[in-house]
């Protein structure tokens, strides 16, 4: 379906993998946890991408390992604080020329506020890049439910044809699907082979794109 450029409301991104290149380091934090207590399980910090601190639990840490929890948590909290934020290449250009054409922008992120706040220390010029920024705490539904981008949308005024999403996780994808909006899949996270079925489009990185030239095809 064609669509004219004005009639792009809104640009919906999620977080990591997305705007931060932190991906890697998750599946090496989340790859050591899940070693420790599945070690029956390989992969499985690669089948929890894009699931939410809750989500995580209730899937592999359950029963006995409900009182490990606490420690899971000390530990992540301890490990984001260190973590190196590095904008996806081409990013900080990208957002200011989608800011000038006077889209609406927002994160929309299954992280929590806790990590939020962690964001905008090591990065003070991070709210000035998004309208909204949405965490896990301001959706009933997380990914890959379609809950937390309609929301976005809806706190813009826009129908979902009205919004492109930028997902690099399969749950993510599948959420920016459910909404029946326009998606961008980033390959920072999965191959191309796993993201090209949920998206529209599959970019590297921001360098060189243009989303105006893309529309036609979103």
């Amino acid at each position: 379906m064609y669509m004219k450029k004005n009639e792009l409301k809104a640009a919906l991104f999620d977080l990591d993998g997305v705007v931060f290149d932190t991906e890697p380091q998750y599946t090496v934090f989340w790859g050591n946890q899940c070693r420790l207590y599945h070690p029956e399980h390989p992969g499985l910090e690669l089948e929890i991408k894009g699931s939410t601190l809750d989500q995580i639990f209730d899937l592999a840490w359950t029963g006995e390992l409900e009182a490990e929890r606490e420690k899971v948590v000390e530990r992540l909290n301890a490990f984001e604080e260190q973590m190196t934020l590095d904008y996806v290449p081409g990013f900080v250009n990208f957002i200011a020329s989608l800011r000038s054409d006077g889209l609406k922008t927002a994160v929309v992120t299954s992280s929590n506020r806790q990590k939020m706040e962690n964001v905008y220390r090591k990065h003070p010029e991070f709210k000035s890049y998004f309208d909204a920024v949405l965490t896990s705490e301001d959706f009933a539904e997380s990914k890959p439910s379609p809950d937390c981008y309609l929301r976005a949308a809806a706190r813009f005024g826009a129908s979902p044809g009205e919004c492109v999403v930028f997902e690099d996780s399969i749950n993510g994808l599948r959420s920016a699907r459910a909404a029946n909006m326009r998606v961008v899949g980033l390959l920072t996270t999965n191959t191309r082979e796993a993201v090209s079925p949920l998206s529209d489009c599959q970019i590297e990185n921001y360098l060189g794109f243009s989303l105006a030239a893309q529309l036609k095809n979103l």
